[in-house]
């Protein structure tokens, strides 16, 4: 799994990560300090007030909305990148593609035509085997 945070952006606000400076999260889903920051603000007012704020979007210039669909598209992006990252996993414990297409909901075919070009080579591979250097 790649986890510098330079090679991610905030799936929030589209910042791009920066090494020494971590973004959370996961499952291809990331968000930076400041957004952390502004969402946990927003839930301790839900909590205290137990009023639920409108979404973003009610407010947005029509501009702002077009502006957000590239963000989308990279977050979109970025947890298609973070799929195939979890496929190679399964695949590199010897997960079979009839599991790996199981547990996505599709056939061992699907799942093979869609992920076996992205299979690391086994010379790339790790090497998992115990006491190995």
């Amino acid at each position: 799994m790649d986890v510098d945070s330079s090679k991610k952006c905030c799936s929030f606000c589209g910042e791009q990560g920066q090494t020494g400076k971590p973004l959370v999260g996961g499952l291809g889903a990331f968000m930076c300090g400041d957004c952390v920051d502004y969402y946990k603000g927003m839930l301790d007012a839900v909590r205290d007030t137990g009023v639920v704020a409108p979404p973003p979007w009610e407010t947005m210039s029509d501009a702002d909305v077009l502006g957000k669909l590239s963000l989308i598209t990279q977050t979109g992006d970025q947890v298609d990148a973070f799929l195939v990252e979890w496929v190679q996993l399964a695949r590199s414990r010897k997960l079979s593609w009839a599991e790996v297409g199981k547990a996505l909901g599709i056939s061992r075919q699907a799942a093979w035509e869609r992920f076996a070009r992205s299979e690391v080579p086994a010379a790339d591979a790790p090497d998992r085997q115990l006491g190995s250097a």
